[in-house]
């Protein structure tokens, strides 16, 4: 399974962003978990879900800042 695409997260929109930001966080609190009981996880998937979440946390931040640009311009 390959690294998402930059392009796919820029892609989605603010609902379907924000709902996936929500998913992975819960993901990786579930991976925690498993490793705190010492349950069988794969660490590649721990690896792609913090990398996703940080792609989608980098595009809701450029979407927050091209908002408030434009709203400075307008004012």
């Amino acid at each position: 399974m390959a690294l998402p695409k930059i392009a796919d997260a820029r892609a989605l929109s603010d609902t379907e962003l924000g709902d996936r930001i929500l998913e992975l966080k819960r993901q990786l609190f579930q991976f925690r978990m498993k490793k705190a009981i010492r349950q069988e996880v794969k660490s590649h998937e721990i690896k792609h879900a913090k990398h996703e979440l940080a792609q989608l946390l980098t595009v809701e931040h450029e979407r927050k800042l091209a908002a408030a640009s434009e709203a400075a311009t307008q004012a």
